[in-house]
């Protein structure tokens, strides 16, 4: 089990240094940086238009920086967009997967896209670390929950073993039990070493799961909080109320 640790920190596994990207007049991202190392939660609020979709398009390398420098587990996915890709399990806030087919069917398929075929043993072994209940597995998924198609996705980010894992809004649409489940989830990928950056507008679900929330407005990080050493939620609340109700 990996933890992190303020006072010795791990060598980050996402890197972002002095990010700076502009669209015509606009500067969506003004001198950005932030790290997530093994084993740590790192959530990312802001309200709309806060840049918190356009950092993790940098990630993914769909767009290139004007300046500054981000890494993924050592790769520029500016220079080396494929290889950086490959570092990183990605989860949208609508998780896409073929409606008629089952989960193992889902799993199946994308993982032998990505040049691996688990075994139904595997398969099980991962669903089960999501927690997906096995009743529900030779189901089509079109009748899934949003909360059953991420714990899919979840699968298949543990079958691939991969360092990163990017959230885009996991728990909007989730209810409290749901969300409770989610983050018990992530917790369980953060023990396994697994480096966790989430953007949300969920302040409270973040302060249950995250090791830090940096708050994000006009493309920078303008304040960061520890919840475990304590945060007044009420207060953060007042000062990004527009984080919440975006």
């Amino acid at each position: 089990m990996i933890e992190s640790d303020p006072d010795h920190p791990l060598d980050p596994v996402i890197d972002l240094s002095g990010l700076t990207l502009r669209r015509g007049p606009r500067t969506v991202l003004a001198d950005l940086s932030l790290q997530v190392g093994p084993g740590e939660i790192y959530a990312l609020l802001g309200g709309n238009g806060a840049g918190k979709s356009t950092t993790l398009a940098v990630l993914l390398g769909f767009l290139a920086p004007d300046s500054g420098v981000a890494r993924v587990a050592g790769v520029d996915p500016a220079v080396a967009p494929d290889q950086a890709r490959r570092q990183i399990a990605y989860l949208p806030e609508s998780v896409a997967l073929y409606d008629q087919l089952t989960a193992h069917e889902n799993i199946a398929y994308f993982m032998a896209l990505a040049g691996s075929e688990p075994g139904p043993d595997i398969i099980d072994a991962a669903l089960d670390a999501a927690g997906l209940q096995s009743e529900a597995r030779t189901r089509r998924v079109g009748g899934y929950s949003k909360g059953m198609r991420q714990k899919v996705a979840i699968a298949m980010a543990v079958l691939r073993e991969v360092p990163v894992l990017l959230l885009d809004e996991p728990t909007s649409g989730l209810d409290p039990r749901a969300t409770a489940d989610f983050n018990a989830l992530l917790g369980r990928l953060k023990a396994r070493g697994t480096a966790i950056l989430m953007v949300t507008h969920d302040l409270l679900g973040a302060a249950d799961c995250a090791d830090r929330i940096g708050f994000l407005a006009g493309g920078r990080i303008v304040e960061e909080v520890r919840p475990a050493e304590g945060i007044d939620v009420m207060a953060l609340h007042h000062r990004y109320g527009e984080v919440a109700a975006a």
